[in-house]
């Protein structure tokens, strides 16, 4: 069992998230699935009844339900998720110095993509 401290820091990690989230589903710059889904990952740490209603809410049912329950994603959801993690990879490229660093990073980028697509099913479009 859990002790009440390490639950209130997961329900508090979780609403940040949540609130990333949130900002994400409407600005194109944040991505939104990665936040909701360490929402979805924290709330069940940190409380069933937060857990239990983040499941019930529209950004859940959107972004999340099909992966949830198909492990499966839209194709515009995966590319969102992997340009904007690509990104900040490609950004610790530049700035690193380290050849073995820069081998890792190039690593996990093939790698990020590869699953995605290998492992990860393409769902259609959804009808709004």
């Amino acid at each position: 069992m859990q002790s009440r401290i390490v639950r209130i820091i997961f329900i508090i990690l979780g609403s940040i998230s949540l609130a990333l989230g949130a900002i994400g589903a409407t600005l194109p710059v944040l991505p939104t699935t990665p936040f909701l889904l360490l929402t979805l990952f924290c709330y069940a740490k940190g409380s069933q009844k937060f857990h239990d209603w983040f499941m019930r809410t529209y950004l859940y049912k959107k972004h999340l339900e099909s992966f949830v329950t198909n492990r499966s994603l839209t194709l515009k959801t995966k590319l969102s998720i992997l340009i904007f993690a690509s990104s900040m990879l490609i950004i610790s490229f530049i700035l690193v110095d380290n050849i073995y660093v820069r081998i890792l990073i190039l690593f996990l980028v093939c790698f990020k993509y590869f699953y995605f697509f290998k492992f990860i099913k393409t769902t259609p479009k959804e009808k709004k």
